[in-house]
């Protein structure tokens, strides 16, 4: 497939202006101006001509309970939170996730191509985090990284939960008490199984343990359910105690202490601002708060959290956030290649380079402008949204009611 002419927002260097991008097996073959890349459309190969649009990345959605708490069906289509025991890190959001959950077509007419998904912040650990695309039927075959990212909460939510159930955690100090606990155990299963792997002798696995070695490896990170600023605080004390990883997800009180985690380096995951200030730890939730931390340095992406805001709305978010303050390109950077990288999948997706997946969106204008129109999504270059036609049944998406 050629797609040809437009403005190509590549996220890896500067845009390029009336430009080809020529796709082969699912993967960018090359990407360049006119005149630069070969154009030989083959007898019967998809040409798209696009005179006056953007083509960008496929938009990545950080951190949102898409499939795993689904639209309009209650209690039965809800798996977000085990909330029956604070510390459940050997669950997996892929177990869980309803790829046919409506959701997932709203992501793709939006121009989201893949998104992180799993479970709520009712507990302690919560489990285990998938990256997936966002069309098609069978979970397995959506899954770009699983585990991503272990689940971890502070605050309000684990509290409110079990001090409810007159149980611990009741107060902060119980929430990192129990992490601790938990990672203390995990550290030392892993030294015992290395242990006996050095010295060849038996050693019988624990699954319940097992989950947490590539959290100790530092091979995905703690997704840390934090809002306010001492929560966050928290996090990022017992994230360096132990050496982890970390993503700091919401940070809804960053920019009131912007320059301190700047200092502290961990990734933030912002959001959701398009929403009502329902708790008192979100009571200082702002647009703004992105734009503070990257002027700062920090490396940003956005989120919706859905269903907290819906999926579709991430674009928009995008370009509240830059009517706070946050420069336009960040806009763009913050929903691509930020999140990709953030997310551990930067070297499939997130710009438009060559050997990357192609996870393309394609606009009438800025997508962070509410009267801008999805031309086309494409998934691992497969057209799976056509603005004429809806959704494409060979990938198995969703035709819209709309």
């Amino acid at each position: 497939m050629y797609i040809v002419g437009g403005k190509f927002l590549t996220m890896s260097g500067e845009p390029i202006l009336d430009g080809i991008l020529h796709i082969v097996d699912g993967k960018i073959d090359a990407i360049g101006e006119k005149g630069k890349v070969a154009y030989n459309p083959r007898p019967g190969e998809r040409v798209l001509e696009i005179s006056d649009g953007i083509i960008m990345p496929g938009i990545i959605e950080a951190h949102c309970h898409m499939g795993i708490t689904e639209e309009k069906k209650g209690m039965e289509g809800d798996d977000c939170n085990e909330t029956v025991n604070p510390v459940t890190p050997w669950l997996r959001a892929v177990d869980a996730i309803n790829s046919m959950d409506a959701a997932f077509h709203d992501a793709v007419r939006a121009g989201i191509t893949a998104a992180m998904i799993g479970p709520g912040s009712s507990n302690v650990v919560g489990g285990q985090f998938a990256l997936l695309k966002t069309c098609g039927r069978r979970v397995d075959e959506l899954v770009v990284k699983a585990p991503a990212a272990m689940k971890v909460a502070f605050g309000e939510n684990p509290k409110v939960n079990y001090s409810g159930q007159g149980r611990s955690p009741a107060t902060r100090m119980a929430i990192a008490g129990l992490l601790r606990e938990e990672l203390w155990s995990a550290v030392g299963y892993l030294r015992a199984k290395e242990k006996a792997e050095r010295d060849g002798t038996d050693f019988q696995p624990d699954f319940k343990k097992e989950c947490w070695i590539p959290v100790l490896k530092g091979e995905i990170p703690l997704k840390a359910h934090v809002h306010r600023v001492d929560d966050i605080f928290t996090a990022i004390r017992i994230a360096k105690e132990f050496d982890l990883k970390m993503t700091l997800d919401h940070c809804s009180e960053g920019h009131l202490v912007a320059e301190e985690l700047a200092r502290e380096g961990y990734p933030a995951i912002v959001g959701p601002d398009l929403t009502s200030r329902s708790k008192i730890e979100v009571q200082n939730v702002a647009f703004k708060t992105i734009g503070v931390l990257q002027r700062e340095g920090l490396l940003c992406a956005i989120t919706t959290d859905h269903p907290v805001s819906l999926i579709q709305s991430l674009p928009l978010c995008a370009g509240l956030a830059v009517k706070a303050g946050l420069p336009l390109e960040e806009g763009y950077r913050a929903i691509t290649i930020n999140p990709a990288i953030i997310c551990g999948v930067a070297d499939r997706m997130g710009s438009l380079e060559v050997g990357k997946d192609a996870d393309i969106a394609i606009y009438d204008g800025n997508p962070m402008e509410v009267f801008t129109r999805t031309l086309y999504t494409i998934i691992d270059g497969c057209i799976v949204y056509d603005h004429e036609k809806g959704c494409d049944h060979e990938r198995h998406c969703f035709l819209s009611n709309s």
